[in-house]
């Protein structure tokens, strides 16, 4: 557990129930704004798995961020800026780890500009600073 700092301020808490795993889970938040069905990654299940929501969290938050720097940069982003993210599970030596990818795409900006958002980006994102180390991530821009 980590200490508080002096002018860290809480922003928000996300709270969510699941039971059953990955194979006949269900997800709900405390807010009732998150009702899903889990399945197993690749399986015929009606459900999405942890490493979708783990995708679609971060590219969402990333694309965030890059607002953020654009706007300090001055910079408006496209609104078809888009972000594809793969998140691999894999498993070796009887262990289970994480891979990524975020492919960046903003149109119409000039390609050292958006790598500069981009870059600062990554800096500044909750997502990349909890990934940073820990797994294997590649940003591209496309």
């Amino acid at each position: 557990m980590t200490t508080a700092t002096l002018n860290e301020k809480l922003l928000y808490t996300a709270k969510t129930h699941t039971t059953g795993a990955r194979e006949k889970g269900v997800s709900r938040s405390s807010d009732g704004h998150l009702d899903i069905r889990l399945s197993i990654p690749g399986s015929q299940g009606s459900g999405t798995n942890p490493e979708q929501l783990f995708a679609a969290g971060w590219s969402a938050c990333f694309e965030g961020a890059m607002q953020v720097a654009a706007r300090k940069m001055k910079v408006s982003l496209p609104d078809d800026t888009a972000i594809d993210a793969e998140v691999d599970l894999n498993l070796a030596d009887g262990g289970y780890f994480l891979r990524a990818r975020l492919n960046v795409s903003v149109p119409g900006v000039a390609r050292d500009v958006a790598q500069a958002i981009v870059d600062a980006a990554h800096e500044t994102c909750p997502y990349s600073k909890a990934t940073r180390g820990n797994i294997d991530v590649a940003i591209k821009l496309v």
